[in-house]
């Protein structure tokens, strides 16, 4: 028994031992440099090293573009397309139906339910109006409606107005250098603006695309509850992520001058609409 007690205890002497570790010139044999410790010590040591370059490698692939060229991971450019094809399904779901409600409305028009002069004259909107049943509405529903109708009229607080435009902020504040230009590909409106001047969200809106990509630099995309997407593209930085709520004029980046597109600090802002550009000077006064 003591002689198997004494052997654990050696061995577990072994590991607390002090150690010491020297560098000798080899020429001189003068001691340089040494440093004690134990077995315990250096195993600890090389763990804690370990998770270091660990946490280091992580984090620089994890928050960098460096991740872009792993095998098998998804670029920003990919990311970007799939967004992008994701807008046009859904504009051609959208066209589909108005395409499936238009020939139910011939069906009946041919069955005699409705007369052909109302498809003639009425356009598909117009038509699957008329389609429901319009219930009958007393003298105080409708004073009550007219009277909410003109307080929405002038509340500016509103996104939407009385005849359904849409307001937006303005993305920035500065001179248009580039217009809105189909012919050349160009989908966007050029903002020409000084390093780090504030970009701001033209409406309220959810934040679905906020990264870095190499040809436009740091991107901001924000999907609106009216349908639109606005994309604002060269930034220098981003103060939102994916999936973040903004409102009408907050702050979501930076004006830059990044990605392999650019050529001067500026804003590239985009204006989308069910899978189609705008023309974002036909919806926003922009502030010289």
């Amino acid at each position: 028994m003591k002689n198997s007690k004494s052997g654990k205890n050696s061995k577990l002497k072994k590991f607390l031992d002090q150690y010491r570790i020297a560098i000798i010139d080899e020429e001189t044999f003068e001691e340089r440099f040494y440093f004690r410790a134990s077995r315990v010590t250096l195993v600890l040591t090389i763990l804690l090293f370990s998770f270091f370059i660990a946490s280091i490698t992580y984090t620089l692939i994890a928050f960098s573009p460096i991740k872009e060229l792993i095998p098998g991971y998804p670029t920003s450019r990919y990311r970007m397309k799939a967004i992008s094809n994701s807008m046009r399904v859904d504009s051609i779901i959208t066209n589909f139906e108005k395409q499936e409600r238009y020939f139910n409305s011939i069906k009946k028009a041919l069955s005699g339910e409705i007369e052909i002069t109302q498809i003639q004259s009425q356009t598909i909107e117009d038509l699957r109006s008329k389609v429901r049943l319009n219930p009958k509405v007393s003298e105080e529903d409708a004073a009550l409606r007219r009277l909410v109708s003109e307080e929405e009229k002038y509340n500016f607080n509103s996104s939407k107005s009385n005849n359904n435009l849409y307001i937006f902020y303005p993305p920035a504040r500065g001179i248009i250098s580039q217009n809105f230009n189909p012919q050349e590909n160009h989908f966007a409106v050029d903002i020409s603006l000084e390093e780090n001047s504030p970009i701001y969200s033209v409406a309220e809106g959810t934040v679905i695309f906020s990264e870095w990509t190499a040809q436009t630099g740091y991107v901001v995309i924000i999907e609106h509850p009216s349908g639109f997407i606005s994309v604002y593209k060269h930034n220098s930085s981003v103060s939102k992520n994916q999936g973040d709520n903004v409102e009408s004029g907050e702050v979501v980046a930076r004006a830059g001058d990044t990605g392999e597109f650019s050529a001067g600090f500026h804003l590239h802002f985009e204006l989308w609409s069910k899978g189609y550009p705008l023309d974002p000077e036909k919806f926003i006064d922009f502030p010289m």
